[in-house]
Parts: structure tokens; sequence; C-alpha cells
């Protein structure tokens, strides 16, 4: 298992933190006037989700997580299970809807994402972007309405609701950015 010094971190690094994958977000290197210098680490719990703040002496060695990448297709959800192809092997593979968290909403059949794993566990699902979905469910827009008029929600194809402008109409295709959840703009196509 290779080790690194905690000085040598750096942004979007993955390590073994308390048994869980992390990912170093942010560091800040601290030296003191008396005592030994330490690290202030923001890092990103890739298994449960969420953000943790951790203190590292400087030359304190930790374990490094090399994440293995493969790409794979969502093909169907059934229940709060989601099944994704491996596109190489063909293997499917069941990811509960929890697991994603608020990224399960924009799922589309066909989509390709990203498998991040760490040995036998699979540690996340990367999705594209941002996805191009049709408008389901929203009030109609008005006559006059211009972008820069306000906002209303919006239901997409995915079951996803996205604060879109008064201009969007039913039918619309918009583009959503998936790791933030805001509208982008109004594509056109089918």
């Amino acid at each position: 298992m290779p080790t690194i010094i905690a000085n040598d971190f750096r942004p979007g690094m993955t390590v073994i933190v308390d048994g869980r994958v992390m990912q170093v977000v942010d560091y800040q290197r601290v030296k003191p006037g008396k005592g030994h210098s330490f690290l202030r680490t923001r890092l990103r719990d890739l298994e449960r989700g969420g953000m943790i703040s951790k203190t590292f002496m400087s030359e304190e060695k930790i374990e490094q997580a090399f994440l293995e990448t493969r790409k794979a297709q969502f093909t169907y959800r059934e229940g709060e299970t989601c099944f994704f192809m491996d596109t190489e092997s063909f293997e499917q593979e069941a990811v509960s809807a929890a697991k994603l968290d608020r990224q399960a909403r924009y799922l589309q059949e066909g989509m390709e994402v990203s498998l991040r794993s760490y040995g036998d566990r699979l540690i996340s699902v990367e999705l594209p972007d941002f996805v191009d979905a049709r408008v389901v469910e929203t009030d109609p827009g008005l006559k006059g309405d211009t972008a820069a008029g306000g906002s209303k929600p919006a239901k997409i194809e995915t079951g996803a609701t996205v604060t879109v402008p008064l201009f969007v109409n039913i039918g619309d295709r918009v583009r959503v950015d998936t790791r933030t959840g805001h509208y982008v703009q109004r594509v056109s196509g089918d």
C-alpha cells in the first residue's frame, strides 16, 4: 500500500483516512512560530458523501488510494436500485440510488457514466457535467417574459425539479448542470 506524507497533498488526490476513501479538496500549510508545521485540510468523503475538516502533521504518512475508473452505461432503474452495464465486459452493476445521492435525479437511459472503484468497493458514479432533458411540467410562460425576467420551478423528464427562466415552456429542452442542479440554457433539437 503506497503511502505519501501529508506535505505532498494536492487538490484532487485520493487518500485513505479512518478507513474511508477521501479526496483532498483544499489544504492550507500552517507553520507556527514554535513547534512543527501542519496541514489543515478539507476532504470529501467519496463513499458516504459530505465534507470533513482534518488536521495532519506535515510529515505524517497517509495511505494513498488509487481509484480504478471504467466506463458504463445506465440501463434502467428498479425501485431504489440503478443498473449500469460495463461497456467493455457487458457485466451489470447494481447501485443504490442513495449512493448516487442527488445525481440519481438526472439519470437517462443509455447515459454514459464513469464508475470509480477502490479494490472491489464501488466508490462513486460520475455523471456527465451536463444533461439535456425535456420539460414535462411547469407553469405556462407569459408573452413578454425574457431571460432576465424571473424564474419558476420546472419538472424535467428525469423527474428532477429545476428552477428555470419564465420563458421556458412544457416541451422545451433544457440543459442542466448535474453537479449543481442549476439550469444552464434552453437547447434545440429532439
